[in-house]
């Protein structure tokens, strides 16, 4: 058996230049702290946010770059202070690592929105050391940032919820709450839903939305030729934008609409706004470059009383409740698995830059690479 590494190992970008020529380097984690806990990881899922950070699409590297937050893994250390694991456990992590715990957006379950929160990788923690993320052999976190994965679930299905998944959960969740509770003195019991931009978050937006009650769930893309897709995932109906009129044949359609679309340089909002009904929201949860704004007339906000809004990641209790939902209604994310490695971990970068994942690739076999999975416990 293997003692207990002091250093971790993962596939690093040096410099956004060489965004998809990552290197297998060895880089000392944080330092450990009382609740902490050590995972050695399984699998991770390729995000459109690992891109654009080894891109330099948001901002500089901060230092050699490990990404990667969607992790699923074991629990091999815990701190002291740990109350949430123990040793041998099946946990995940996303997007976040740390915050204050103590704010009053964080006691009100809304970390992510935290003014001191520190994110998996790129990203500084107080002493100044860079977070490192998950196509590694290990990743130290805080434990309040580790999900345990239900038994129905598979690790490589699990690895896209913890960022994809999550990310679309919390507003679609938040919208229907809201929705339900405003139409109960109506007696409206239906709530329509258009995701667009069916990618690797629309993909898991179609799934939850059926699992968690929406009565329609729209797919929204420009073209047609994820429409078959988009139906296998559970759409009710699919809106191809390229198309003439289409927003005036779905005038009065959308109590929610969201954004999974991973550029908006040619994204009509007058359009959407005109689709949705009297008091709908849009929301945007996908990222394109800093460069890109939305543009849109105020007259299209006023003649329906529509609103637009903004969501971040997901809470610890969020993420909790999105594992039990999928676990209970099958929500299973469209895969393709590849084995960690530097040609691979190359490969999924350049891939989903080019847009050719079907819908989330995840990367596998890191006991193979890493030589891990004979740790004492």
């Amino acid at each position: 058996m293997s003692t207990y590494p002091e250093t971790f190992q993962g596939y690093a970008v040096g410099s956004s230049v060489n965004w998809n020529k990552a290197k297998l380097t060895s880089f000392p984690p944080k330092a450990f702290e009382a609740n902490d806990i050590d995972i050695e990881i399984e699998c991770c899922g390729v995000c459109g946010s690992d891109v654009h950070t080894v891109r330099g699409n948001w901002s500089e590297l901060k230092s050699l770059v490990v990404v990667g937050h969607e992790i699923v893994g074991k629990v091999v250390r815990v701190g002291p202070n740990v109350t949430h694991y123990k040793l041998g456990d099946r946990v995940g992590v996303g997007a976040q690592a740390k915050s204050c715990l103590e704010c009053s957006r964080c006691k009100r379950d809304n970390e992510p929105y935290c003014k001191t929160a520190v994110f998996t990788y790129n990203s500084a923690y107080p002493d100044g050391y860079i977070s490192k993320g998950g196509y590694a052999s290990h990743v130290r976190i805080h434990e309040h940032f580790a999900f345990p994965i239900p038994e129905g679930i598979k690790s490589e299905h699990a690895a896209p919820l913890m960022c994809g998944g999550l990310t679309v959960y919390s507003p679609l969740k938040r919208f229907l709450d809201q929705a339900r509770e405003a139409n109960k003195k109506y007696g409206d019991t239906e709530v329509t839903v258009g995701i667009i931009g069916i990618g690797g978050l629309g993909s898991m937006a179609v799934q939850l939305a059926k699992a968690m009650g929406y009565t329609k769930v729209y797919a929204i893309s420009r073209g047609t030729s994820k429409k078959e897709d988009a139906l296998k995932l559970g759409a009710d109906g699919f809106v191809a934008t390229a198309e003439k009129d289409w927003a005036k044949s779905h005038q009065d359609t959308f109590d929610f609409i969201l954004n999974c679309a991973s550029s908006i340089s040619n994204l009509d909002l007058n359009s959407f706004l005109s689709a949705m009904k009297f008091g709908g929201t849009f929301t945007s949860v996908g990222l394109g470059p800093s460069d890109e704004s939305f543009s849109v007339s105020p007259g299209s906000f006023i003649r329906n009383r529509s609103s637009m809004g903004s969501s971040a990641l997901g809470s610890r209790a969020e993420c909790i409740e999105m594992l039990e939902l999928a676990a209970a209604k099958g929500v299973t994310p469209w895969i393709e698995e590849v084995p960690i490695s530097e040609a691979g971990v190359n490969e999924v970068l350049t891939k989903c830059e080019n847009g050719d994942a079907r819908y989330r690739y995840c990367l596998t076999n890191f006991h193979e690479a890493f030589k891990t999975g004979e740790h004492k416990l």
